[in-house]
């Protein structure tokens, strides 16, 4: 058993057996075809569908789907998801990060945030260069900079402390 939302919606139940999806008790028959990567060709009640998977995320458990050319955003949680949160421990897999580590060995080109400073998920944090490349570190969370232990022009060995947060 599946709960599957569409772009948030009210979940749908999505159940396998040897041959039938069921989606809220009902049978669905689908006749798909692939026809590329991660493109499909469905049928469904003599009506024809495009589907392509866009973007999958496993450790989220969420995928981006367009079908006929429309993005669908779809989030998948299977029974032990629901006997997780019902317990109240869906969130205890999610371990809390205080330290910006550098990646690799390099050099510290430009530090683009500040003490005390709020950051969003995926903001930008410091410019790393490595073998010739500058690597941009984003924030992991959201999160406050608590210190900055990175100075520019200055060489880091790997998993090296460079930013603390909050």
């Amino acid at each position: 058993m599946y709960k599957v939302t569409v772009n948030e919606n009210k979940p749908l139940e999505i159940n396998f057996d040897k041959e039938n999806v069921l989606v809220n008790g009902e049978n669905v028959a689908l006749d798909e075809c692939n026809v590329g990567e991660n493109r499909f060709h469905v049928l469904h009640k003599n009506a024809s569908y495009n589907v392509e998977v866009v973007e999958v995320n496993h450790a989220e458990k969420t995928a981006t789907v367009k079908v006929n050319n429309t993005l669908y955003n779809i989030g998948v949680k299977d029974q032990y998801d629901e006997l997780l949160h019902r317990l109240g421990m869906d969130n205890l897999a999610v371990a809390k990060i205080n330290v910006i580590k550098a990646p690799m060995p390099g050099l510290v080109l430009k530090v683009m945030v500040e003490v005390g400073q709020t950051i969003a998920k995926g903001d930008p944090l410091l410019v790393l260069e490595a073998m010739k490349m500058e690597n941009v570190l984003k924030a992991p969370t959201d999160c406050v900079i608590k210190s900055i232990k990175a100075i520019p022009g200055e060489k880091v060995e790997k998993n090296e402390v460079l930013i603390n947060i909050d």
